[in-house]
């Protein structure tokens, strides 16, 4: 896949990489503002269980 992308990129191999890097940042940003926030109420990871009782206290 990731060759595929870079074989599709125009220019020479320094304009390839920042636009890899551009496209990288994009997908990102995309991640954080829209999707992970969408996916939080239905993942399990606030789910946790803690007491006070043994352990490191």
């Amino acid at each position: 896949m990731y060759g595929w992308i870079w074989r599709h990129l125009p220019g020479n191999v320094w304009v390839r990489a920042a636009i890899a890097l551009v496209l990288a940042l994009a997908v990102v940003f995309v991640l954080f503002q829209y999707v992970f926030p969408w996916a939080e109420p239905i993942l399990p990871f606030g789910d946790a269980t803690l007491t006070g009782e043994g352990g490191n206290s």
